[in-house]
Formats: structure tokens, C-alpha cells, sequence
């Protein structure tokens, strides 16, 4: 097992050592006429935004001081998503270049004058009347010696740039403002808020006097040292604007410990919705202490739902822990959760991983709300979540049970979404009986 863990280690190392050294060659090295300071200075950039990528990665993991972790975090992840951009946009970059290329070729074709043709010179005739007599030449003047006050003759201009240079830079430029104007608006995306997403789920069990109940779906927030406390009351004061029936939290709060975010979580506090605000846990709490922080979110005023089921007045609201949690023996336990109820009542279930739908539909719940896949959060990230998912966003139907995926309100890693825009869903339920 380790063995076969190096080797993949190694392939990936090895993956990223050649793209990286190809952003290099075609940012910096086509780009320049010869070595010098322009690409030791992208050497250096390329290699350092790496050196910070890492090391975000590895403080946040290893519980580094908090304050560490923000001075990595920042330019550390936004480097992780710009080297993708560049990546993509200097390939794109492969299809352009030969079109470029022969559409200046052909301007310069068009814009040499064709060569004139010399006039046919006539030969004089050679016999006749009398002998020519040339005409003495002029004796020549002797040229002016140049005086010492005359100024000295202009320096030749530098040569402009070969075709295949500049090529280079227009592609290599426009690849660089592409992946970095990309990034820039994903990541305004993110800080600016997730917006909200409205959505109709239609329940054969649900009875007619909860029709229109509304739930407002938060996934993912992932509070951090990117994340903050001003993050956290943009998310609060969203969905308390949608005046929602009942709230639930659908997991990956936080990406830290309770001493390190307490404060950047204490806006969940004033989540305010008649029937409550419910969590369960996801993936990053068990990384972050789950059991703290599900201590921390009930006295915040969240009802923690661990593998546990609360009726409501029409329909019963279940939650089951992650699947992370298995590791520390706190998983799923979809029987303690679901096995004693009764099967007339609708049910919807909490539950952070959208694989955990199978589990959903053996156990008879009427609809599973989830999160977790972030909806891609960096294209094409999305065929990669699509690959592990069954459902990456929106709602879609398994047997009798449906299934709505959220995309979730911040971002994990870098502040950016690229063609996966974060969201707060209000899922309003919907009585056939109505």
C-alpha cells in the first residue's frame, strides 16, 4: 500500500513539475529574445506561488498558529486557482497561436509592392555619318572634409521583433490577462456573498396544511482563515432575509478549531427562522473537532441532529453524521435515526454527502437535503465532482426519494468559483394534496 501511495505520489509530482515548467516556457521563455531577468523573475514567481500553496495546505492541516495560517491562506490559495487558469488559458493559448501566426503572414504578403520591371534599353545604331566625338567630362569637386562641429549620425534602430516573438507575447499576454481577470471575478463571486436560489420540491406524504413550508438550505461555508467573521454574518443576514419556516446547516461549517473560528462563528447565533436552525455535521468538522464544534453550534442556538430525528408538527426532520466520522466511530447510523418512525409521515433528512442518498432510500426518506460537492466550485472541477457524486447540484430523483444538492454558500481552498456560483437555497415544500 505505501508502495502503490509513492507512486502516485511521484506521477502527480511529476505532472505538476511539467505543467508548471510549460506555463514557464511559454509565459516567459518564448516571451523573451534571450535569458536574463524576466524569466528568473517567472521562475521564481511560479516556484514561490507553490512554496505558499503548500504551505497554506499544510498549516491548516496540521493546526498551525492561526495567524500563519492567514498569512499563507491568502496568497497561498489564490495562487492554487491561478495556476489552474494559466494552465488552461496557455493551452487554449496552442489552438490560437498557428492562426495567428499565418494571419500575419499573409498581411505581410499583401503588404510587399510586386517587383517593377526594368524598361528594355534600346541599343544605339553603330554605322552612319561620321565618327562620335565625346564630350569631356566634368572634372569632379572634392568633397567638403567633415568639420569636427557636425553631428554625429543617429544610432540604428533596435530590430523590431521576430514573427514567432511576437506571437509569443500576444498569446502568452492574453493568456495571463485571461486566467488572472478568471480568477479575479470567481473569487468577487465568493466575497461578495452566495446568492439565493429558489426551489419547488413536491412531497406525496406531506399534508395539506404544510404547503408552502420553507426550508433554508446552508452548506459549506467553511470559515476559516480566508473565511471570517464578516463572512459568516453576510451568510446570517442572507438567510434571515428569505424569512424561512425552518433552517438547516448541511454541514463543513468550519475549516479550523473552536479556539481559532469561535468568534468568525458566533453571527450563527441570530439565524432566526419559527421551527429553528438545525445542523449536521460534514467532512471538514472531523478535521476541525467535531465534537467541539457541535457543542459549539447548540450553544450558538443550532439543534445538532447526530444520527437523531425530531418531529415536527407535519413532517419529521432526521439528520445522520458524516461519513468521515466512521474514522473516529461516530458515523452514519441511519437505523438510530430512521428505524422507529412512522412510515406515513413524510421525512426529509439531513445529510452532508450526496452518496449518502442510497442509504436514504433504503430507509424510505421522502427527500435528502445536501452539499459537499461545491458544485465543482472551479471548472472543470465539475466533471471531477461528477465522477464521485451522484447528483453535483440541483434536484434530482432516486426511486421514491429525492434529492437536492446545494453548492454551498463560501469555498474551500482558494476563495474562488469559476462556473459554480455559491448559493443559499430555499426549498419550499410542496403538498400534492394542495
Amino acid at each position: 500500500m505505501v508502495v502503490v501511495f509513492g507512486l502516485i505520489a511521484l506521477v502527480v509530482v511529476g505532472v505538476l513539475v511539467v505543467a508548471n515548467w510549460y506555463v514557464w516556457r511559454r509565459l516567459f521563455h518564448d516571451t523573451t529574445r534571450r535569458a536574463g531577468g524576466v524569466r528568473r523573475a517567472g521562475a521564481v514567481l511560479i516556484a514561490g506561488g507553490w512554496v505558499l500553496a503548500v504551505g497554506a495546505l499544510v498549516a491548516e492541516r496540521t493546526g498551525a498558529p492561526f495567524r500563519l495560517q492567514q498569512i499563507l491562506a491568502w496568497p497561498g490559495f489564490l495562487w492554487l486557482a491561478l495556476s489552474v487558469y494559466l494552465l488552461l488559458a496557455v493551452l487554449a493559448g496552442e489552438a490560437v497561436r498557428p492562426l495567428l501566426r499565418r494571419f500575419l503572414e499573409r498581411r505581410a504578403r499583401a503588404r510587399t509592392p510586386a517587383p517593377v520591371p526594368e524598361p528594355e534599353r534600346i541599343p544605339e545604331p553603330s554605322g552612319g555619318g561620321g565618327a562620335r566625338t565625346e564630350e569631356p567630362a566634368e572634372p569632379a569637386e572634392p568633397a567638403e572634409p567633415a568639420r569636427p562641429e557636425d553631428p554625429a549620425p543617429a544610432p540604428a534602430p533596435a530590430p523590431a521583433p521576430s514573427r514567432r516573438l511576437f506571437v509569443s507575447r500576444v498569446v502568452g499576454g492574453a493568456a495571463a490577462a485571461a486566467a488572472v481577470a478568471t480568477v479575479g471575478h470567481g473569487t468577487y463571486g465568493v466575497l461578495n456573498g452566495p446568492a439565493v436560489k429558489r426551489v419547488t420540491v413536491p412531497l406525496a406524504k406531506l399534508p395539506r396544511a404544510a404547503h408552502g413550508f420553507r426550508i433554508a438550505v446552508v452548506s459549506d461555508i467553511h470559515l476559516g482563515p480566508v473565511l471570517g467573521r464578516g463572512f459568516a454574518q453576510r451568510v446570517v443576514d442572507t438567510v434571515n432575509a428569505t424569512q424561512p419556516d425552518l433552517i438547516a446547516v448541511v454541514g463543513d461549517l468550519v475549516d479550523g478549531s473552536v479556539k481559532d473560528l469561535g468568534p468568525a462563528a458566533a453571527p450563527l447565533a441570530r439565524l432566526s427562522a419559527r421551527h429553528g436552525a438545525y445542523f449536521v455535521t460534514g467532512n471538514h468538522e472531523y478535521f476541525s473537532g467535531a465534537e467541539q464544534w457541535v457543542e459549539e453550534v447548540r450553544r450558538l442556538g443550532l439543534h445538532p441532529l447526530e444520527n437523531a430525528r425530531t418531529e415536527l408538527p407535519h413532517f419529521d426532520l432526521a439528520g445522520v453524521n458524516d461519513i468521515a466520522g466512521e474514522d473516529e466511530g461516530r458515523g452514519p447510523d441511519y437505523d438510530r435515526a430512521l428505524g422507529d418512525r412512522d412510515p406515513a409521515r413524510a421525512c426529509v433528512l439531513l445529510a452532508h454527502q450526496p452518496v449518502q442518498i442510497h442509504d436514504a432510500v433504503d430507509h424510505g426518506v421522502d427527500l435528502q437535503l445536501s452539499g459537499h460537492t461545491h458544485g465543482g466550485q472551479l471548472w472543470p472541477g465539475s466533471l471531477l465532482a461528477a465522477a464521485a457524486n451522484p447528483t453535483v447540484a440541483g434536484l434530482e430523483r432516486y426511486g421514491d426519494t429525492q434529492l437536492y444538492v446545494s453548492r454551498g454558500a463560501g469555498a474551500w481552498g482558494p476563495p474562488t468559483r469559476v462556473g459554480a456560483e455559491s448559493d443559499i437555497t430555499v426549498v419550499e415544500l410542496a403538498s400534492r394534496r394542495a
